[in-house]
């Protein structure tokens, strides 16, 4: 069925600063009740082209064509309010209507802005992102244009958000990171690369497995054009007598042929592995340590022993106390009761959600230089500074530009990059994935999963999260802290076969039940079947992840003919499926171990 009359067309779009070209004759649509996520790196003008489209940036060509009687939602990156504004007032689309204003505090409500008489001057940034988010969401425009809108969400809001989204025949063109949500909410992907739009009909899942195919005949194209160009330059570089002007049209086809050849399609072919990063047996304990703020209470007589070569992951809504875990073993905070006893051996690099300051009249490689003019991978191997931004996706002319010119998601990449320069063992990364693109992101989590030290990650993004991570802590607030052994998608999982809280709250009035209560706890040892139940299940996740790591590395390496690129998509979704189910059943008998 042919899809409707687009909600939005867009022809022959162009923008520029100066001699930079950002995008031109870009052009694509956005019909009704489509769901369209696009994705772009860092610095290609995803957050700009959002802000032409709803009229708070000019272009220089092209036309934006809205249907007809329209209404536009706007959510922008960092988005300004009157300081003096409370919150209800911010939501200036209400008018005063009664349902609109109940509608406001429901979805407020949602977001954890409760007290709407607050200052907006008094609010967080990331609680300025919330009321803008509520803003766009209660006026129920026709059309939805969201720039991040899961930054400064936390998990709990980002579910609620994707339910929201994903109700009814809504509009929506938006820019996010988060590839859960870009699975879960939306039905059409668009790339923008080498100033072309390629679209993609299906989710986050299926863009990926259709770009690969895309690189793949790509990079098939370029193989034949190097041939061909080969025989053509022999042909083009005799004497001019060899040549009649009859073959003038031969001369101009040539010209095409080279620009095809000379192509690049810029993805990294390795895999940047450091075999130098030593760090001792001890780490760090947390010695029983307290801290509160007022009545809010952080942490509780907490103790963690934290191993080597740990990958945590911490996780909890907004405001339970993860940043400030992080600022008290970093000595940033200082515990009210307790200590964290660290090892002589350790190196921390500490990549934090405030970034850092740079300055904007550097070029990118002296930030880096600055630091380090090399960092030693072991073995006779050196990363130079050039080489790590490269790796990191900074082209060699990118690394020559000045910092004013970088965009806020390559400001953010460059500030990763001089934590990583530092050559740390212990890595400690707050929100690391704010603001960075999903193929800076890749890089990331590969990094992340060779790295030989210890790391820490403070993330909302459970995909970036399921990556990396072997297990979390959980920060449930009220100084309650949970330890669990597994990724994000495995503790969902199994808090959604936990009983609720009120089935398992014994009466205090009741001293037979607290007895019983009690009995019931006791942990009943493993069976001897439940022991080699558990032992194979320890082999088979330790081979299914083998496979699926093989299959990712090989679906990456453009090698694969298309029959193979379909049968290892197809295998990768089921193997996941499988570790999930078998790793529930390990996580169960563990319980008993």
């Amino acid at each position: 069925m042919a899809l409707q009359t687009p909600y939005i067309d867009i022809q022959n779009l162009k923008k520029s600063f100066g001699a930079h070209v950002l995008f031109d004759d870009l052009s694509f649509s956005v019909a009704e009740g489509q769901h369209v996520g696009l994705i772009a790196q860092n610095g290609t003008g995803k957050s700009t082209l959002l802000s032409i489209i709803s009229g708070k940036e000019g272009h220089d060509s092209g036309n934006i064509i809205f249907r007809n009687g329209i209404r536009v939602g706007f959510l922008e990156q960092s988005p300004a309010f009157d300081p003096n504004d409370t919150v209800l007032e911010a939501c200036f689309n209400h008018n005063g209507e009664e349902e609109k204003i109940l509608k406001a505090k429901q979805i407020l409500t949602q977001l954890k802005i409760g007290d709407l008489t607050q200052r907006m001057g008094h609010l967080s940034g990331g609680q300025q992102k919330r009321v803008a988010l509520a803003n766009v969401l209660i006026t129920e425009p026709d059309l939805l244009i969201l720039d991040e809108p899961t930054n400064h969400l936390d998990l709990e809001m980002i579910e609620w958000l994707e339910g929201f989204l994903s109700r009814g025949n809504k509009t929506i063109l938006m820019v996010t990171h988060d590839r859960f949500f870009l699975d879960r909410v939306c039905d059409t992907i668009l790339e923008l690369a080498d100033g072309t739009v390629y679209t993609y009909h299906g989710n986050y899942e299926y863009y990926l497995e259709k770009r690969q195919e895309r690189l793949n005949n790509t990079r098939a194209e370029i193989q034949r054009a190097n041939n061909l160009y080969r025989r053509e330059l022999e042909w083009m570089r005799r004497m001019p007598q060899a040549r009649g002007h009859k073959a003038k049209y031969r001369e101009d086809a040539f010209v095409d042929l080279e620009r095809k050849a000379k192509q690049r399609i810029e993805e990294r072919q390795v895999r940047l592995k450091s075999k130098n990063v030593y760090i001792g047996s001890k780490i760090f304990e947390c010695q029983y340590v307290s801290k509160a703020f007022g009545d809010k209470v952080i942490l509780k007589d907490f103790y963690y022993n934290f191993a080597r070569f740990e990958k945590m992951g911490i996780i909890g809504n907004n405001g339970a106390g993860k940043s400030t875990f992080i600022k008290l073993l970093l000595g940033i905070e200082h515990p009210d009761a307790g200590k964290f006893d660290i090892g002589e051996t350790v190196r921390f690099g500490y990549f934090s959600q405030e970034g850092l300051q740079f300055n904007e009249q550097q070029k990118v490689i002296d930030v880096i230089t600055d630091i380090a003019e090399y960092v030693d991978l072991g073995g006779g191997k050196h990363l130079t500074a050039s080489q790590l931004l490269q790796f990191f996706l900074f082209t060699p002319e990118q690394q020559h530009n000045f910092v004013y010119k970088l965009s806020g998601g390559e400001k953010r990449k460059l500030y990763l990059c001089t934590v990583l320069m530092r050559n740390p063992n212990f890595l400690i990364l707050d929100e690391p994935t704010n603001d960075l693109d999903i193929q800076t992101l890749q890089v990331l989590e590969e990094y992340l999963q060779d790295f030989p030290g210890c790391v820490i990650i403070v993330s909302h993004d459970r995909y970036f999260m399921d990556k990396v991570v072997d297990h979390l802590l959980v920060f449930k607030g009220d100084g309650i802290v949970s330890d669990f052994p597994g990724n994000y998608t495995q503790y969902r999982l199994w808090s959604s076969l936990q009983p609720k809280e009120k089935e398992t709250q014994p009466k205090a009035d009741s001293p037979q039940k607290e007895k019983n209560a009690y009995r019931n706890t006791t942990k009943r040892k493993m069976t001897y079947k439940e022991k080699m139940e558990y032992e194979q299940l320890s082999k088979d996740i330790e081979a299914l992840e083998k496979e699926q790591h093989a299959i990712e590395e090989e679906l990456c390496s453009g090698t694969l003919s298309v029959d193979e690129l379909t049968a290892k998509s197809k295998r990768l979704p089921e193997l996941k499926d499988i570790i999930d189910e078998k790793s529930m059943r390990w996580l169960e008998l563990s319980e008993l171990a």
